[in-house]
């Protein structure tokens, strides 16, 4: 098989098996929460603590991978992660099923981003597009899959087998990267940023546990609101400090490259209504619905499903409109199949229900495919780990971000109807305003140049060139 090929097929080893446990995990929600006795929103913790973990080591990612190599980083990651699945199938509580998922995200911290790392030092700047498309396909099974399984395993064996099933893929991921991947390391390697890391990782942290336990849940409102104030200090006192220091750990100066800083930006928005639907839509289909897990899984795989269909289309529809053309259309198309999620109710028909959520799953997998790609487009392959870990930072805090925005939502309507239990029509409000913040990231995709991203789409310029060039 072809490098361009294989390289990223053993990269994706890592995103199957965390997609897979997000999805299986999303699926699972509302058993695991009835069987540690908690209030199915107070789950939002376990998702959440993830992207904590994430949030604090991804800025390392990069720096590990450039002092011990991309391999043996990528190796030791998904050796963590597998670790962290046997952890999270042996609690016994709420506490100890976050503490375990935030293990679990310290794998997932380096395994993605320094996968990605390795696919783009080791494929052609040209080949990037379908080189992502391949990585991409692999782990898109697992959420095709991860539902429909994990629905099953929740209802008809024990929930803590879902946590089995990374096992055998991390061992295979481990095998292959042994054989096939080498250890790229960059040999002009600055000294790790240690106030850098203290600075946005507990900042990071700290803002989204202030989001995450917003409500009624563990801490009251009064120390979720100073945890996101100290947070949010926390960050600006690392903008001050990346101004001032010669090689921090997350290089703010890349967001003067106007296509990394709009697709950056524009990403984060457009996630955030990503971001709420594996928590939000399950739990309607379940709590709000009534169905058990294997049924809800049986329709939320269909998203999946669409965004594997339109994998194979997303590179040639790039060559024909450009990237700044397909980010800011498609975004809008996407972000109103997320609203559309609010307006099922337990009497639309099923089959209708399935070619929304596929079409929809198209759409997203569109901007994705798209955002991944023309994030890079004008980023030196020197500085491509410092970029592989900002995006990756702003990625999980997005999806973060929709999380606790939704369970906000939710918390908020059910609370005005001075109830505490959900119903099916709490989760209209919600997906509505996820998917307008998702709408927003249009802004920003409009402002790329009309060029941006040629090279990798494969499309002539539009643009006259300068009078001087046709001398």
């Amino acid at each position: 098989m072809r490098r361009d090929r294989l390289i990223p097929i053993i990269v994706a080893t890592g995103l199957f098996m965390e997609n897979t446990d997000g999805t299986v995990i999303a699926t699972s929600l509302p058993v695991i929460a009835a069987d540690l006795h908690q209030d199915p929103l107070a789950l939002k913790l376990a998702l959440t603590s993830y992207v904590v973990s994430l949030a604090i080591f991804i800025p390392i990612s990069g720096w590990m991978a450039d002092r011990y190599g991309a391999r043996t980083v990528f190796r030791a990651a998904l050796g963590v992660f597998m670790a962290g699945s046997l952890a999270c199938a042996a609690v016994g509580s709420l506490g100890g099923f976050v503490a375990a998922r935030f293990f679990q995200g310290m794998g997932g911290a380096m395994m993605v981003p320094v996968g990605r790392l390795v696919l783009l030092r080791s494929v052609p700047r040209s080949e990037i597009v379908g080189a992502m498309a391949w990585l991409t396909m692999p782990a898109l099974v697992g959420p095709v899959i991860g539902p429909p399984l994990g629905g099953f395993i929740t209802t008809y064996l024990d929930w803590r087998w879902i946590f089995f099933i990374n096992l055998p893929i991390g061992l295979l991921g481990i095998v292959l990267a042994t054989i096939f991947i080498e250890n790229v390391r960059e040999p002009a390697r600055p000294p790790l940023d240690i106030v850098g890391f203290l600075l946005s990782g507990f900042g990071l942290a700290l803002f989204m546990l202030g989001l995450s336990t917003s409500g009624r849940h563990l801490v009251p409102l009064e120390g979720s609101v100073a945890a996101a104030v100290a947070g949010v200090a926390l960050i600006a006192a690392y903008i001050w400090h990346a101004r001032h220091t010669a090689a921090p750990l997350v290089d703010l100066s890349l967001l003067a490259i106007p296509t990394f800083r709009d697709g950056l930006v524009g990403g984060l928005l457009f996630r955030v209504g990503v971001g709420a639907i594996p928590f939000l839509l399950p739990l309607m289909l379940q709590v709000g619905f009534g169905l058990n897990a294997l049924q809800s899984g049986l329709l939320t795989f269909a998203s999946a499903a669409g965004a594997m269909i339109m994998k194979g289309m997303a590179r040639r529809i790039l060559r024909a409109a450009g990237f700044r053309t397909v980010l800011t259309w498609n975004a809008l198309v996407a972000s109103a199949f997320i609203a559309t999620n609010g307006f099922f109710t337990p009497a639309t028909p099923v089959w209708l229900i399935l070619g929304l959520l596929l079409v929809g799953g198209c759409f997203r997998s569109l901007e994705f495919t798209s955002l991944n790609t023309i994030v890079y487009a004008d980023v030196p392959t020197s500085r491509m780990s410092a970029a592989t870990s900002l995006v990756s930072v702003a990625q999980q805090l997005s999806l973060g971000t929709g999380i606790a925005l939704g369970a906000f939502v939710l918390e908020a309507v059910s609370r005005a109807r001075l109830e505490t239990d959900l119903t099916a029509g709490d989760f209209g409000p919600a997906f509505v305003t996820v998917a307008l913040v998702s709408a927003a990231s249009s802004v920003f995709f409009r402002r790329l140049d009309p060029d941006a991203g040629a090279e990798m789409a494969g499309r002539a310029l539009i643009k006259a060139r300068p009078a001087a060039d046709s001398v």
